[in-house]
């Protein structure tokens, strides 16, 4: 995902007898994927949450772990150099509720424990590696406020570095998701690029095995949930929270740099989807990484991601795709609440 910058409030003067929120406790959530690090710090308000510290780098902690097996030490090291930033951050603002999760790469790596047990020693970040059920969740927890309450049923999906995450829900009658079925795929941008991707570019030809490749992994999926009839019947909506979908929403905004509040919660077109995919891909990775909204960090990943996306569109021609920027973290931070009302 982009270096997303949150947009803050400016502080105002507070009328007498309001509480003060400095006396409010703060909640972290860090998320450790196969690509990123990134971390939410915030403070809850009626509405939800207000954020007042974030982070997030790029690591690629998981590369080369689809060929290797394991964590190489480059990625190990680039990622506790990142990983101490937001353990200082937690410090320094001293945050009473902290939950840090890591995914795919983690799940997959020989040597993982060893990285996690090295994470806590050195950082003090007590990081759980997640199952993809519990991954799926916690996104789905983060970005469920922005389904349409009138379509019954919705695809909401999570392309990751080193996964996907696809997930059929149901709108009960009180409008709250039920999640009906769950897959998590071995596909992600990172895992894709390194298999598909030569000098940095995705040929003609592998853009398509990629699709073929997402859809043939989703065929039983659709069947024994006959996704697809419902699809057909217009009853299903699209969510997806992702870097690829954030970087087309932006690029289809034409922004001239990624702007959060432009582009959580927008709908766009397939049609749109597959043009502004069509135009990266026509791009070599110099252009790529010129883009305001993808950068050098991001070019040689998201040709991989847009061929991920466009399998799910081909399998599921809903029509259109609501974008959210939001996923992980801010379920976690939900979740955290939530827990405390409880306690």
């Amino acid at each position: 995902m982009p270096s997303h910058h949150l947009q803050y409030k400016k502080k105002r003067k507070k009328p007498p007898g309001r509480p003060n929120s400095a006396v409010l406790p703060l909640y972290a959530a860090l998320d450790l994927g196969t690509n990123n690090c990134r971390m939410l710090i915030a403070r809850r308000t009626r509405q939800g949450f207000r954020v007042v510290d974030s982070f997030s780098r790029i690591t690629r902690l998981g590369e080369d772990v689809a060929q290797s097996g394991r964590l190489s030490e480059d990625a190990m090291e680039r990622t506790l150099k990142a990983l101490l930033v937001c353990a200082k951050k937690i410090q320094n603002r001293n945050v009473t509720f902290v939950r840090s999760v890591a995914t795919e790469a983690c799940r997959r790596a020989d040597n993982a424990l060893d990285f996690l047990n090295r994470v806590q020693c050195e950082t003090g970040l007590n990081l759980e590696a997640i199952n993809p059920e519990e991954e799926a969740s916690l996104a789905l927890t983060g970005c469920a406020s922005l389904l349409n309450l009138t379509k019954p049923k919705a695809l909401v999906f999570d392309i990751g570095g080193g996964s996907t995450e696809v997930m059929w829900i149901e709108l009960d009658r009180l409008g709250d998701p039920q999640v009906v079925d769950i897959i998590s795929l071995p596909i992600g941008v990172v895992t894709v690029s390194e298999e598909y991707a030569r000098a940095q570019e995705v040929s003609h030809d592998s853009y398509r095995a990629i699709q073929d490749h997402v859809i043939q992994e989703l065929q039983a999926f659709d069947r024994r949930n006959a996704i697809s009839t419902d699809v057909a019947n217009g009853s299903v909506q699209m969510l997806g929270t992702s870097g690829t979908v954030t970087t087309l929403g932006a690029i289809h905004l034409k922004l001239p740099r990624y702007l959060r509040s432009k582009v959580d919660g927008m709908n766009l077109p397939f049609d749109e989807i597959h043009r502004v995919s069509h135009r990266l891909a026509q791009m070599n990775c110099d252009e790529r990484a010129a883009h305001p909204c993808i950068g050098a960090s991001r070019a040689d990943l998201v040709i991989a991601g847009c061929a991920i996306l466009e399998g799910l569109c081909q399998l599921w021609p809903v029509g259109e795709l609501t974008i959210a920027d939001r996923g992980i973290r801010e379920g976690i931070l939900l979740k955290l609440m939530r827990s405390q009302d409880q306690a």
